[in-house]
């Protein structure tokens, strides 16, 4: 008896484990697929109004921000506890994607400092959401 209790509890926390792993991948699809849309909608705008860098920085910025609010969403919606987490997570991973694809695609380095920040924001920014978007628990 002891031992199906014991192995019911392993069952419990491996797909506790799938669980959480599946909302951080589907988070992350999310926040991925909402910065494809995102830069193509950027690039439509950038063209037609020419736009001045400053203008084109905010926007790249408001885009990370919203790409991670989504992911975020994605990963939380299913509520539960570590809602906090999951979108640290997220933001986390997110940001990481996005620096390392910054780097091979454009071939330039930033600052170390520069890829510190944009890994901070995306921690700091899916916490936010985690703990502000609704919970369905």
């Amino acid at each position: 008896m002891a031992k199906e209790a014991g192995s019911a509890a392993a069952v419990r926390r491996n797909s506790k484990k799938s669980g959480v792993l599946g909302a951080l991948a589907r988070g992350l699809l999310a926040a991925v697929a909402v910065t494809v849309l995102g830069v193509v909608a950027s690039a439509l705008v950038i063209k037609w109004f020419s736009l001045n860098d400053t203008t084109i920085s905010v926007m790249n910025q408001a885009l990370k921000l919203l790409s991670v609010l989504a992911g975020t969403r994605a990963a939380v919606r299913s509520g539960g506890s570590g809602m906090v987490l999951r979108g640290a997570l997220v933001g986390l991973l997110y940001m990481a994607v996005g620096v390392v694809s910054y780097a091979f695609l454009s071939g330039l380095t930033l600052s170390p400092a520069a890829y510190l920040a944009d890994l901070g924001m995306g921690v700091a920014a899916g916490g936010l959401f985690g703990m502000v978007l609704p919970s369905k628990s």
